[in-house]
């Protein structure tokens, strides 16, 4: 007999219920895309690229365990990232409300995208699980993926990106 998860991912796979993309690639164009910010306002990525580093990570689930950790771990290394020149943005498909009610309950000094039409979702190659994204990140400079963390960490997010920063010229 099968063993119970993976016959759980094959009916989820024939229902449709996971997108499989292919993740962009280091060296890829990054998406220039306009999105909706947890304040329901445009958020210009293409804009944002041309002022320096980016990092657009994203998670499952707004004010969720994980992805509550992920934030958390980049807001509290916040003044370093920025310091190296990095803007931080993330994105998940829940609604501009549970983005807004996230950022705020846990003070994330950066912009969230509120993804529900999952379009950024689809141009970063991110899969989808039951409309979940997967928790994946991209530093992006110059318009240009130089790096990618397909299994992006919680706890160790922002320890992650500092690590690449620090072999960066």
């Amino acid at each position: 007999m099968k063993h119970p998860l993976f016959l759980a991912a094959m009916i989820l796979s024939l229902l449709g219920l996971r997108a499989a993309a292919e993740p962009l690639a280091v060296g890829a164009p990054a998406p220039a895309l306009v999105a909706t910010s947890d304040t329901g306002t445009a958020l210009d990525l293409g804009a944002l690229y041309k002022q320096g580093l980016v990092l657009v990570y994203f998670y499952p689930k707004a004010d969720t365990p994980g992805c509550t950790a992920q934030g958390c771990s980049l807001r509290d290394a916040y003044a370093e990232l920025t310091a190296k020149g990095v803007q931080v943005v993330g994105v998940s498909t829940d609604d501009v409300a549970a983005q807004k009610a996230f950022r705020a309950k846990f003070q994330f000094p950066f912009p969230l995208i509120a993804d529900t039409d999952k379009k950024v979702t689809a141009a970063f190659g991110v899969p989808t699980t039951m409309g979940f994204a997967s928790r994946q990140a991209f530093l992006i400079k110059d318009g240009k993926v130089i790096w990618r963390d397909l299994k992006a960490s919680t706890k160790q997010q922002a320890a992650d990106v500092l690590a690449v920063l620090q072999t960066l010229k």
